[in-house]
């Protein structure tokens, strides 16, 4: 299955600013696939290491972590001759050698000419709780995602939708109607099947939805053990909580993070480790309020206001146990869940695409869903479930600090009136 990272991986091996790479997501996204299957297609061998799967391979980096004692060495533990720019070598769950991630300073600035990556489901939380010395500038730093709309689509054969979203989107004009309804509907299927690959690889070869759900819960069930395994003891039954809060507060009309719908009485004081551990997993996003439309948006965002969403539709879906004839034909008894849920897929769609997402709140209570800044503008974006798009909050935006124009997402086909940029949610990921 195709995956955008390999143009940024062909681009990092070519590139003569090239650095040790550390690449990190959460857990099955795709991130052992991509790059033994990179490996394979652009490079003469691959030297791959597990420390998961071969925890003796710590004692290698006790003594010594400089290149030149270590090369040797996991030649001949990977039964692979190493050669400088010829062999791509894969350190894979790498948060459990701490020493493993320390050695990429020295690969860096004594062994530029080897190629090595990294990888690691919890990186994010190893590197932030660590106690070793992290390589700050010495290395290269990119996230894999769950896949996206348009890898999900090439995934199941549409090669030819997507370049007819991709004219349409770009010209501004409307997609035959046809298409468009075929297009909603592969939309509602992402949303039940999500971006993980191996639940993907199911959808493509068999349209068995039971079978995706089952695949789903054990990753569920793999991110429940993570908590259990990389997490401070006082901390894994709140982290559990909020995971399993974050459905109820999607569904709720204001899908703004409240702790006292965790558990009466609750604080951020009790719950923001819990909060953060999740984050730097790579298992939800933490989206917060602007205060203020004025760059850079990070100066100005409010600590205390927040949304948390999930990063796969797919899991969300399962975590909330719901039916996917329920979702594929959008359910009326799913209606104070649809919102949330749309929203939730255009902050994974967005955040894939490299945007930094905020909402903004008015004093009365007018809200909205997303502002990002695209092309160096601030750009506000309303999400809608449906086609029905009238949205007063977004005027409200509008006539408050008069964007460029503004994005509307929904179920209405392309078009561009009132200053508003209308796409239809199947498209965000041309954005």
């Amino acid at each position: 299955m195709y995956r955008k990272i390999t143009k940024f991986l062909e681009e990092w091996k070519n590139s003569k600013y090239r650095k040790p790479l550390i690449l990190q997501g959460a857990g099955q996204v795709g991130k052992t696939y991509s790059l033994l299957e990179f490996g394979r297609t652009h490079y003469e061998n691959v030297a791959y290491f597990n420390f998961e799967t071969s925890p003796k391979l710590n004692e290698t980096f006790e003594e010594n972590i400089r290149p030149d004692y270590l090369i040797p060495i996991l030649s001949h533990i990977s039964g692979q001759t190493i050669v400088k720019e010829k062999t791509l070598i894969i350190f894979d769950e790498v948060q459990l050698c701490e020493r493993a991630v320390t050695s990429l300073k020295y690969f860096c600035e004594e062994a530029p000419d080897y190629h090595i990556i990294v990888a690691g489901s919890l990186l994010g939380v190893a590197v932030n709780r660590a106690e070793f010395s992290f390589p700050v500038g010495k290395v290269d730093i990119k996230t894999l995602y769950p896949m996206d709309m348009e890898e999900f689509m090439l995934a199941i054969g549409e090669d030819s939708l997507v370049k007819q979203i991709k004219e349409c989107f770009r010209t501004e004009t409307a997609m035959p109607a046809a298409l468009h309804d075929v297009a909603m509907q592969i939309y509602r299927q992402y949303l039940v099947v999500g971006g993980m690959p191996e639940c993907v690889m199911q959808f493509a070869q068999t349209k068995d939805y039971i079978l995706i759900r089952n695949t789903q819960a054990t990753i569920l069930a793999s991110y429940l053990n993570d908590m259990s395994k990389y997490n401070n003891r006082n901390e894994i039954k709140k982290t559990r909580l909020i995971y399993d809060n974050i459905t109820v507060q999607l569904s709720k009309k204001n899908t703004r993070f409240r702790y006292k719908l965790i558990k009466k009485g609750g604080r951020a004081s009790e719950f923001e480790n819990a909060i953060e551990w999740l984050c730097l997993s790579g298992i939800v996003a933490q989206v917060y309020k602007a205060e203020q439309i004025k760059k850079p948006l990070d100066n100005y965002r409010d600590i205390d206001s927040f949304k948390i969403y999930v990063s796969d539709t797919g899991l969300l879906c399962a975590k909330k146990d719901l039916l996917a004839d329920d979702i594929l034909y959008m359910a009326d008894e799913l209606n104070d869940f649809k919102g949330g849920m749309a929203e939730n897929y255009v902050n994974t769609q967005l955040t894939i695409n490299g945007y930094r997402t905020y909402y903004w709140e008015s004093e009365r209570g007018a809200e909205v869903d997303f502002v990002i800044q695209r092309d160096g503008k601030i750009v506000p974006v309303e999400v809608k479930s449906a086609d029905n798009t009238r949205a007063k909050s977004l005027k409200v935006y509008m006539d408050r600090y008069k964007p460029d124009y503004a994005i509307k997402l929904s179920a209405k086909n392309f078009a561009f009136e009132d200053n508003k940029l209308i796409i239809p949610l199947y498209a965000t990921f041309c954005l």
